[in-house]
C-alpha cells in the first residue's frame, strides 16, 4: 500500500495532518476541537458535551433536519465525542464526497445554528447519558477511578453532573461556543484517497479566515484521596486500580505500553490467566494506558462477585507489582504478533487513520507513519521493557471499588 503523510499549518493556527492512501476508495476526517470537560466552569460540569449535542441540530443554512439529511446524502458515517481535552468529529464517505462533508462540517464548528426549540431535545439526550451510567456500574467504577487518580480538572467526567445539566442555559452554551471553539489547537487529521493540493486548498477556503483566540489553561487543582468506595447494594463488587504510566509522547511510551499488554491483552495475558483462569475470581479483568498530554497512568479493572471481592483485589495488586520481575519471550513474542495484526486492520480503514493521525499530531506535534509505529514494536525486547520496569515498578496505587462493603488495600499478598 502506498501511503504519504503531509502537514499544513495555517496561519490561524488549524493544523491539517493527512495520510493518503491509495488503494482506498474512501477518505475520512476527524477534527479535534480543543474543548473538553477539563474547560468546563466548575458549575457547569457537562457544559462541553450539551454544546457539542446542541451543535449538531443545524448549523449554517441547514436546519436539524437537512443537516442530517446531507450528511446522508453524502454517504458520511459520522461520530462525536467529548473527551477531558477534546471534542472529536468525525466522518467517513466515498473520497469524492469528502469537500462537501468538509463543507459542512465548516459550518458545523463556525456557525452552529443552536436552535432554541431544539434546547431541551439536547438536554434530554445529554441527560440520558449521564443517566444510562447508573446502570452500567463498571464504566460508573472507571469514571470514579479517573477522578481519584488525576487532579481536578484532569479527572473529571465528560458526561457532567446531573444538577448542572438541568441548569444550562442557551445563551451559556452560545457563550462557551464562542469563547472556546477555535482554530489555534484545532486539529484536522484526513486518511483515504485524497490529492493533497486540492485538500490543503480547500480547508484552507474553509477554515483560513476563522479567527484565532487565546484561551488560558486550566488550572490543576490539589491530588485527590487514592482510595475510595461506593457503596451499591448488588452481589457483584468492581474494583478499580490505577498507578501512574507515561504519556505517549515520553521516550519509553512503548516500553510501559508492552508491559500493560503483557499484563491485559488476549486470554494468555498475565491478569486473565492468573486471575480469571486459575483462580476463577473473576467475570472480567483488564488493564489498559490511558494517556493525556502531560500525563498518563494505568487503568485497571476486575468485576467479581461480593463474596471473592477481597481476594481479587489481592490477587491483582499481586500481579501488578510482580510484572516488575520481568516479562518472558513468549509473552513478548505474543504481544508483537496482536500488535501487528491491529497495524494491518488499521491499514485498512481510513476512518481509525484519520483519528490515529489527528491523536499523534496532539501528543507529538508530527504523525507516525504505520512503518515507523512497526519498526518500533520490532525494536521492543524483553531486555529493554524489563529495564524500564526495574526503574519503574507499579506502585502507589490508586484503588477504587463499586459494590456492598469497602475492602481493605494489602500489598504484596498472593
Amino acid at each position: 500500500m502506498t501511503q504519504s503523510i503531509y502537514s499544513h499549518t495555517y496561519d490561524n493556527g488549524l493544523v491539517l495532518a493527512a495520510e493518503q492512501m491509495k488503494s482506498l476508495e474512501s477518505a475520512a476526517f476527524t477534527f479535534l476541537v480543543p474543548v473538553g470537560s477539563s474547560v468546563d466552569p466548575a458549575d457547569r460540569a457537562g457544559l462541553s458535551s450539551f454544546t457539542g449535542e446542541l451543535a449538531l441540530r443545524g448549523c449554517g443554512t441547514r436546519d436539524s433536519r437537512q443537516f442530517v439529511e446531507d450528511l446522508e446524502n453524502l454517504g458520511v458515517e459520522r461520530g462525536e465525542a467529548v473527551s477531558v481535552s477534546h471534542t472529536s468529529f468525525s466522518g467517513a464517505t466515498l473520497s469524492a464526497n469528502l469537500p462537501p462533508a468538509l463543507s459542512i462540517y465548516a459550518d458545523l464548528l463556525r456557525r452552529p445554528r443552536f436552535p432554541a426549540d431544539q434546547l431541551e431535545a439536547a438536554r434530554l439526550v445529554v441527560l440520558q447519558e449521564l443517566l444510562a451510567i447508573e446502570d452500567e456500574p463498571a464504566q460508573k467504577l472507571m469514571i470514579e477511578l479517573r477522578k481519584h487518580q488525576y487532579p481536578d480538572p484532569w479527572g473529571r467526567s465528560s458526561q457532567g453532573e446531573e444538577a448542572t445539566l438541568r441548569q444550562i442555559g442557551l445563551d451559556e452554551i452560545k457563550q462557551h461556543h464562542q469563547g472556546q471553539y477555535r482554530p489555534n489547537g484545532t486539529i484536522l487529521g484526513v486518511a483515504g484517497n485524497f490529492e493533497w493540493p486540492q485538500l490543503r486548498d480547500l480547508v484552507g477556503r474553509l477554515f483560513e479566515d476563522w479567527q484565532p483566540r487565546e484561551v488560558p489553561d486550566p488550572a490543576t487543582g490539589a491530588a485527590p484521596d487514592k482510595h475510595a468506595h461506593l457503596e451499591h447494594e448488588s452481589n457483584q463488587t468492581h474494583i478499580g486500580v490505577a498507578y501512574e504510566g507515561l504519556p505517549y509522547r515520553h521516550p519509553d511510551y512503548f516500553q510501559a505500553w508492552g508491559a500493560v499488554g503483557v499484563l491485559s491483552g488476549g486470554m494468555s495475558s498475565r491478569l486473565f490467566t492468573e486471575v480469571r483462569e486459575k483462580r476463577g475470581l473473576c467475570y472480567s479483568v483488564f488493564a489498559t494506558m490511558h494517556t493525556l498530554r502531560d500525563r498518563a497512568s494505568v487503568l485497571c479493572y476486575a468485576g467479581t462477585s461480593a463474596e471473592r471481592a477481597q481476594e481479587t483485589l489481592d490477587v491483582t495488586l499481586a500481579e501488578l507489582g510482580r510484572i516488575a520481575e520481568g516479562i518472558r519471550p513468549d509473552e513478548l513474542a505474543r504481544l508483537k504478533a496482536r500488535i501487528k495484526s491491529g497495524l494491518i486492520m488499521q491499514q485498512e480503514s481510513s476512518i481509525a487513520r484519520s483519528g490515529s493521525i489527528a491523536r499523534d499530531w496532539y501528543h507529538l506535534g508530527r504523525t507516525r507513519t504505520l512503518d515507523e509505529l512497526g519498526q518500533i514494536i520490532d525494536g521492543l525486547t524483553c531486555e529493554s521493557i524489563n529495564a524500564y520496569l526495574a526503574a519503574h515498578p507499579p506502585g502507589d496505587f490508586t484503588v477504587v471499588t463499586l459494590g456492598p462493603k469497602p475492602l481493605e488495600v494489602h500489598l504484596g499478598v498472593s
